[in-house]
């Protein structure tokens, strides 16, 4: 990581809080604001310290990481990455559809802790290897036998703005390049993904991969 990563930790275990704190404290380009033992805190937190990432336990007292999650979507500029032992496609769904940019099993080694920090710091979903197959396996559960037809349901601005994002392009580039406001861009995006039947970050590349397999092109 080029540049200093922050960082909030959220866990109702003194004892997972300290050793994720001292993982990344070992990491040269990661920096731990603060840590949490529930949802509440959590928000309080990382309102207060804005931080790049947030490590958000699923199962808190008071306010679950899902509440907290959901909470802070949107504010600002954190990045919320859900840590859990949890591998049913429920509570997977559940972190994303809140905002969650990745999912990270407590079972997971460090360096894949730091992996998944680098992932969603580029923009990107980071999902563990582990239940990558069980979000696969979920969205292809759901009717994408229309593809096509789902596209053709999209105005030709919310097809550009489609483009753009699975371009890996953020709301704010792509309103320069289309000079319209990120507002409009933002409406654009959240037409486009109910169109299309899409609930997450997930769910939209994995949407993304399909169209290629399919050899279909915006």
């Amino acid at each position: 990581m080029l540049n200093l990563v922050t960082v909030v930790i959220a866990d109702d275990h003194a004892l997972v809080r300290e050793g994720l704190k001292t993982i990344l404290k070992s990491q040269s380009g990661i920096s731990v604001l603060g840590m949490a033992e529930n949802g509440e805190e959590a928000v309080r937190l990382c309102r207060r310290l804005n931080p790049d990432v947030a490590l958000m336990d699923l199962s808190m007292p008071i306010k679950s990481g899902v509440q907290a999650i959901q909470e802070l979507s949107g504010e600002g500029k954190t990045k919320f990455l859900a840590l859990t032992a949890h591998v049913e496609p429920d509570h997977i769904y559940s972190a994303l559809d809140a905002g969650a940019s990745g999912y990270v099993l407590k079972t997971s080694s460090s360096k894949e802790l730091v992996m998944a920090i680098e992932t969603v710091m580029q923009g990107k979903v980071y999902l563990a290897p582990d239940i990558s197959a069980e979000v696969a396996k979920g969205f292809l559960q759901r009717d994408r036998s229309n593809s096509c037809d789902s596209l053709e349901s999209l105005t030709e601005r919310e097809r550009e703005v489609l483009k753009q994002v699975l371009a890996g392009y953020k709301n704010r580039e792509i309103a320069d390049l289309l000079v319209i406001s990120v507002k409009t861009v933002e409406k654009h995006r959240s037409n486009f993904m109910k169109k299309l039947g899409l609930r997450s970050k997930a769910e939209l590349k994995a949407y993304s991969e399909e169209l290629k397999k399919k050899g279909i092109y915006l």
